[in-house]
């Protein structure tokens, strides 16, 4: 019972994370590596903030800072 209730969590919150793309976006802006600036001007703003958004996840060490 209590992992449906956490499946059911999880399917209410991705939208909501996907939503929060100015919070991201504000992020990524004051703490984007040149290499996600790149992604950004090629690719275009969801690109770039997947990329921002998986080195985050990986914990690479860099300028960034917690919301």
């Amino acid at each position: 019972m209590l992992l449906g209730l956490l499946l059911a969590m999880e399917r209410v919150e991705r939208p909501l994370n996907a939503a929060d793309t100015g919070k991201g976006l504000e992020g990524f802006l004051d703490n984007a590596q040149p290499d996600e600036v790149d992604t950004f001007v090629q690719q275009g703003l969801p690109a770039a903030l997947e990329r921002y958004r998986r080195r985050l996840r990986r914990g690479s060490p860099g300028k960034h800072r917690a919301a």
